[in-house]
């Protein structure tokens, strides 16, 4: 597969006032329920011997300096990058610098005594062994073999963009629905949206499918019945969607929608969730330590979602963006427990009960006293 680099703003934390900035940051957090740990109970990832453990996800992508097209190929446990070098003068392999780490790869060669960058990314898709790194010149390219640290896992590119995440997460996902919850409506369905067209998802808001079944606006809902009974009707959307696949689904924002309230979200477990989460944290340390505190107090209903992604401010024209924040996520979220897709699938087939994560056997009646097992007559 050939491609060519480009150079994308730099993402980490979105600053206060993001239209007046070229760049767009943001922090994203790979986070488990308290609840579940014992369900996510991989050792790199949560331990319940750490105080409130999170495993941070710093979306920060380093884009090439240069342009430079490339060929990648990925067979099986080894890939292979190739560099057309055959214009510079490249007069020894002593002017060229291969530095590999496991998440990142950056490419130099002297030219003229000043070195020429022509790759830089952070991260790569995947991890490396960056051990077994190997490179070599063949006839006019440079060739780069890596070993893939999950030889399971397919790379699209050599790098993690938004291109390869969206083609990358299918292998990952299996379907799986993703629900984008927080307190902007707005914000749920633009990176809803963006994350169908990237998916080749079917984009879904709850919002305007309650005003169509409505045939009234959200807030004049609000006004005549109140929040309890736009909750209530978002929930039963939720129920009547839960069971579809390859969904992007964005719910109301705010205390008024069922993402809102803890007792609501027994269908919004049948699909991965993501909190978009505002915040006014001024760096990734505070926005961590804002998380902790919001799962360890579980002031919000919010602290169910799988992963959280935290903003300082919002711009419509960062939606992609934010979007690519959350695909890169839920592939580290998937990659600690490949099965989790399967026990999203087998949760919805059992009815969403709302024993989500610890699946209970087929007879479970979750209104009974203790959920206990239904006997057969």
């Amino acid at each position: 597969m050939a491609a060519t680099t480009t150079t994308p703003a730099a993402l980490r934390f979105l600053p206060p006032n993001p239209t007046t900035r070229k760049t767009f940051n943001f922090f994203s957090i790979l986070k488990p329920n308290f609840n579940s740990l014992r369900s996510f109970s991989h050792s790199s990832l949560f331990s319940l011997s750490h105080k409130y453990p999170l495993s941070p996800c710093k979306c920060s992508f380093t884009a090439p300096v240069s342009t430079t097209t490339y060929e990648f190929s990925d067979n099986a446990s080894e890939m292979e990058l190739r560099l057309n070098i055959g214009s510079m003068d490249v007069r020894s392999t002593k002017d060229i610098s291969v530095d590999a780490n496991d998440t990142s790869l950056t490419i130099r060669v002297l030219q003229s005594g000043s070195p020429i960058t022509l790759i830089d990314t952070n991260p790569l898709f995947d991890r490396i062994k960056p051990s077994e790194t190997i490179w070599y010149i063949d006839d006019d390219d440079l060739v780069v073999n890596f070993k893939k640290n999950d030889p399971e896992l397919k790379w699209p590119d050599i790098m993690e963009s938004w291109e390869s995440l969206a083609a990358g997460s299918s292998q990952l996902l299996k379907g799986t629905s993703i629900y984008l919850a927080g307190d902007s409506t707005e914000i749920n369905q633009k990176v809803a949206e963006e994350l169908a067209t990237g998916l080749g998802y079917t984009p879904l808001s709850t919002k305007e499918l309650l005003e169509t079944y409505s045939n009234q606006t959200v807030d004049s809902w609000l006004l005549a019945e109140g929040s309890d009974s736009v909750a209530e009707g978002e929930g039963t959307v939720l129920e009547s969607i839960s069971s579809h696949v390859r969904a992007a689904v964005a719910t109301l924002g705010g205390k008024h929608g069922a993402a809102g309230r803890s007792d609501k979200w027994r269908h919004l477990y049948a699909g991965f969730t993501v909190w978009l989460s505002q915040t006014e944290a001024s760096d990734e340390d505070s926005a961590r330590e804002e998380t902790h505190r919001n799962v360890k107090d579980r002031i919000t209903a919010y602290t169910n979602a799988d992963v959280v992604v935290k903003l300082q401010g919002w711009d419509p024209a960062y939606a992609k963006s934010v979007a690519q924040g959350c695909l890169s996520t839920l592939k580290q979220l998937i990659l600690s427990d490949k099965k989790l897709p399967g026990k999203k699938s087998l949760y919805i087939r059992l009815g969403c009960r709302g024993d989500w994560p610890n699946i209970k056997p087929p007879g479970w009646d979750p209104s009974s006293e203790g959920g206990e097992t239904l006997g057969t007559q």
